[in-house]
Formats: C-alpha cells, structure tokens, sequence
C-alpha cells in the first residue's frame, strides 16, 4: 500500500502583467471621450470632469483606439447592436494581452513551459466557445495535456477567485504548476454620454484594460524564488446583494451598474470576514495594522471605507491606491499589479535598511454576488 505523498502550501512562484498600446490621460479624458461621443452636453461633461477627480486615476490602458473607431463607427452611437463587433474586437484583444502577461510570468519563473500543468483563465470580456483558454494556451504552445479551468463573467473578484482556484489545483495535484492568466478591456461595455444612464460615466472615469498573469505551485524548486505563501482561501457572498453589482450582456454590449451602497455594503461586512480569514491562522493577538494588505482598487470610496473601518494607518492602502492611479480599475487584473507594488515597497524599505514589512497579510477583492474573495498570505520576500 503507498501513501500519497504530502504536499505544502500553494506559493506565487512569478507575476508578470501586460497592456494595451493606448495609454490614457485621465487629464484629457473627458475632452477625448466627448469628441469620439460626438456628444457636446455641458451637463454630462461636468459630472464626467468631477468624477475623474474623485477616481484617484492619474493614467489608463485602453484598447479603443481611433483606428478601431474608423473602423467601427457605430461603437459611438446609441442603441445600435454591436455585441458582434464588439466580441471580435475584445476576444482578440483579452488573448494577446493574456499571452504577453504569461510569457513575462513565465520568463521570471525560469522554469520550462513544458512544466505547466494546470491553466486557469479569468476574464469578464469576452464571450466564446471555445473559451479563451483555448486560445492562450494555443498562444503559448502548452501541451494538449495541460488541465484548464476558464472562470467568466467574475468580475472585480475574478482574480482572487481564480487565486483561490490556482492554490486548490497546486495543493491537491504534487508537483503541478499552475498558470492563472487574467485579461480585461472595457470595449464591451464602451457607450456614449445619455443623461438616462449617469452611472455610466463613472466607469468611463474608473475603469481600465490588461491583462495579469501568476505562476503557483507548492513545494518550490531549482530556480524558482517564491513571493508569497498562500495559507487559507475563502469565499463568502453575502445574501439578497444580486443587484448591487448588476452586469448585463445585451445587443449593444455589456452594461454594468454599480449600486451607490457598495462601499457602504463592503464597510458593514468586511471586519467579519476579515476576522474569520485570521482565525483559520489559529488563535493570535496580531492587530490589523500589523498586517500587510493587498486589496482590490475598486475604486477609493471602497478604500476609503474599508480603512476606515478596520482603522488602518495612511500606508497600509499604499500599493492599491498605487494601482488604481496608474491602471485605474482593471477588474480581475489589478490584484497582479497591488502585489508587485506591495513588493516593490517592501524591497524600497529594505534598501534604505529598514524592515521590510509585514510578512503576514490578506488579499481581498470584492465582486458580483456581492461576492467577498480573500487569502491570508505570508509575503516571503521581505
């Protein structure tokens, strides 16, 4: 009789990221978006300059472009069906940049691309069968044998969901690795200005498109240098929240809403999911403030409140503001960027001969559901 071999926590192993070619001003925004509208509203145009202010975004990745609009005239225009053209235009894109972020994930591992086992796929922007899975993993050239998982449609949460999914995969198969490849663009959801749909201009003020990819697997090896120890992953949604987050596919794209509540939803709840994340660490007297804290951006209200709540010092938020300012919202990706700025921080801090940090924290992201994403996690590289 054999036993079957143990297996430790699931790690980070690499992180790699990519972008589209259009970088966004937030600054000059709004002229922008109201010249490609062909829409002159002063009423709109001064919510819109208001809401860029208040969105903390200094810079954004866009995959519209003005060839795209030549090309497609009709993605300016209202009420016309363009889901088609559209989904040809986002399915493509959300590929070659989910290819880019692997191969850079892949180039930091060291490791062979013939070592990957397992693919998780995330992305709210796209819609096909075969999923886009296929197609990266096709990109890539990984073995025909390689075990895909494809998450749609998880919205700001995909991410840490797909994190949670990443560790499970690694801690239950020994000796795999796992690529969790991330890849979002707005373009599905692009619309003009309508005084009917005022929500709107806060993802034109908010969101923006990447791509993010991770490398995970337990028990590290040869080159690999882990970044972080994945320790418990959770999942809570929180009942009769359906339509706080309310994302629609329709003939003219994707419309999401955002209810006004959502930070106020996410201060009421957080503590106690964060208080049931800890207690899988068994019984300690670590304060939140003695945590690091990688949280989603989803925008500086939802900061703002979920600081306020747990009382956590100014810089405790410092790599998802960071985030948010130069990606602005990249849904499912952004977790990729907030953990290489919490990384950066770290090595900054240590080179100017201080601590490095925090080695234990929490990821968090919150989505669709409303839906609650999070990991307690040991920083291995301060």
């Amino acid at each position: 009789m054999t036993t079957k071999s143990s297996v430790g926590k699931a790690n980070i192993l690499a992180l790699g990221k990519a972008f589209p070619h259009q970088l966004v001003m937030q600054d000059l925004l709004v002229e922008g978006y109201f010249k490609d509208t062909h829409c002159d509203d002063p009423e709109l145009k001064q919510k819109l300059t208001r809401l860029c202010k208040t969105t903390c975004v200094k810079t954004r990745y866009v995959v519209m472009s003005q060839e795209i609009l030549e090309k497609y005239p009709e993605l300016a225009l209202e009420g016309l069906p363009t889901v088609r053209q559209r989904l040809e235009i986002a399915n493509k894109a959300v590929t070659q940049m989910a290819i880019e972020a692997s191969q850079a994930c892949i180039k930091k591992w060291a490791r062979p691309i013939s070592d990957i086992t397992h693919l998780v796929y995330v992305s709210s922007s796209e819609a096909r069968l075969p999923g886009g899975d296929i197609y990266l993993a096709k990109g890539l050239g990984l073995s025909p044998n390689t075990n895909r998982v494809l998450l749609y449609f998880s919205g700001c949460s995909g991410g840490v969901a797909g994190l949670r999914v990443a560790k499970d995969i690694a801690e239950n198969n020994p000796g795999s690795r796992v690529l969790l490849a991330t890849a979002e663009t707005t373009i599905v959801g692009y619309k003009p200005p309508n005084v009917n749909r005022p929500y709107d201009l806060v993802g034109v003020a908010l969101f923006g498109d990447g791509a993010g990819a991770m490398m995970i697997g337990s028990d590290p090896t040869g080159p690999e240098s882990p970044l972080f120890e994945l320790h418990t992953a959770i999942q809570n949604f929180l009942p009769d929240t359906e339509k706080v987050i309310d994302g629609r596919l329709s003939e003219e794209g994707i419309s999401f809403r955002l209810d006004r509540d959502l930070p106020e939803i996410i201060e009421d709840n957080v503590k106690g999911f964060c208080d049931k994340l800890m207690g899988y660490y068994g019984p300690n007297e670590m304060a939140y403030n003695d945590l690091f804290w990688a949280v989603h951006p989803g925008g500086p209200a939802i900061l703002n409140k979920l600081e306020k709540k747990l009382d956590l010092l100014p810089d405790k938020l410092n790599a998802s503001r960071k985030a948010l300012a130069d990606y602005g919202n990249a849904s499912s990706n952004t977790i990729v960027y907030v953990l290489e700025y919490l990384i950066e921080e770290g090595l900054k801090r240590k080179n100017e001969g201080k601590d490095g940090g925090p080695d234990l924290g929490l990821i968090l992201a919150f989505g669709p559901g409303v839906t609650f994403e999070g990991i307690l996690t040991k920083n291995l590289t301060v």
